[in-house]
């Protein structure tokens, strides 16, 4: 593997990263929380270290893998920086309803109703296109898929709790999670 995958990899994950980091957001109280979507975390943090097993140092970088993992890296930053753009101080770690909690469907989310869950599966393939052999990278995307189900279903139950009708309506006309796809 060339040396120069790694920076391309770890600036990849920062720039991702650096909207969600907590000292820049600001976050009210969460009124409600939902923390079975814990499980969820971690198991999509499992799926993220499946990603680094085996042999990875050996695999070779040809240029169309490296471009490839440039473009997904840069769809998952678009996503993650409008994502926590629109939700200007609701995002949180576990599922929870603030109490001045609105329904978001501007930016990103006009477009998926988990644009986050999608930047974390762009990350996801943007490594395992440069260092995972695909029996692992599917794996990582079982794990991965199963925790955001988790997760998701943890989070809809609350809106849909809170913005009932609002919500069905917003959950039939917006796909979960890849865009124009019902």
């Amino acid at each position: 593997m060339h040396v120069y995958v790694y920076p391309l990899i770890v600036i990849g994950i920062i720039v991702w990263f650096y909207p969600f980091i907590p000292a820049h957001q600001k976050t009210a109280p969460a009124a409600v929380v939902n923390r079975s979507s814990r499980w969820g975390i971690l198991l999509q943090f499992l799926a993220f270290t499946c990603l680094w097993q085996g042999r990875f140092w050996t695999r070779p970088s040809p240029i169309w893998r490296v471009l490839i993992c440039i473009v997904l890296f840069t769809l998952a930053c678009v996503l993650s920086w409008s994502s926590s753009r629109a939700l200007s101080g609701q995002l949180r770690a576990d599922a929870a309803l603030g109490s001045d909690h609105r329904l978001v469907r501007s930016g990103p989310y006009s477009l998926v109703r988990n644009p986050i869950y999608l930047s974390m599966l762009l990350v996801m393939s943007a490594i395992a296109v440069i260092v995972t052999p695909l029996p692992l990278f599917l794996l990582a995307l079982a794990l991965f898929v199963v925790g955001t189900e988790i997760r998701v279903r943890a989070e809809e139950k609350l809106l849909a709790s809170r913005f009932n009708e609002e919500f069905t309506a917003y959950k039939r006309s917006t796909p979960a999670y890849i865009p124009f796809l019902r």
